[in-house]
C-alpha cells in the first residue's frame, strides 16, 4: 500500500507541475502536502506498530490525508486543472488505499509486533 500511495503522490505532483502559477500557493500545495503524508503518516505508523493505540493513531492520520487528497482531485477537475479520467484513477487508488488503512485500523492485531504493550 505504501508504494501505492507513493506512486499516486508522485503522478499527482507530476500532473499538478501543469496547475495555474496563481495556484501554487492554495490548491497545488494543498494536493501535493496531503498526498505525501499519507506515505509520512504510513512511514510513522508502520515504525509504530510496537503500540496499538499509536499504530492506529497514525493509520487514521494517513486516512484523513488520503480522503483530503481526493477533495483536492475533485476541485483539480472541476476548475479545469486535471483531465477526469486522470483523476478519476488517482481517486480510485485512494479508495483501495483507504480500503486498506481501514482494514488495518479494523483489525489491527493483524499489525502490532506481539509483546509489551503501552497503556
Amino acid at each position: 500500500m505504501y508504494q501505492r500511495a507513493f506512486d499516486a503522490a508522485m503522478q499527482i505532483f507530476e500532473l499538478s507541475r501543469a496547475f495555474p502559477k496563481e495556484e501554487d500557493y492554495s490548491l497545488t500545495d494543498q494536493i501535493r502536502r496531503s498526498s505525501r503524508s499519507v506515505c509520512a503518516n504510513l512511514a510513522e505508523a508502520w515504525r509504530k506498530r510496537r503500540y496499538e493505540k499509536s499504530f492506529i493513531s497514525k493509520l487514521s492520520d494517513s486516512e484523513s490525508e488520503a480522503a483530503e487528497t481526493q477533495v483536492w482531485l475533485e476541485f483539480a477537475v472541476k476548475c479545469g486543472y486535471m483531465v477526469r479520467d486522470e483523476a478519476a484513477t488517482l481517486y480510485q487508488t485512494y479508495d483501495n488505499i483507504l480500503a486498506t488503512l481501514v482494514g488495518m485500523i479494523n483489525h489491527p492485531k493483524s499489525w502490532v509486533l506481539p509483546g509489551k504493550q503501552k497503556k
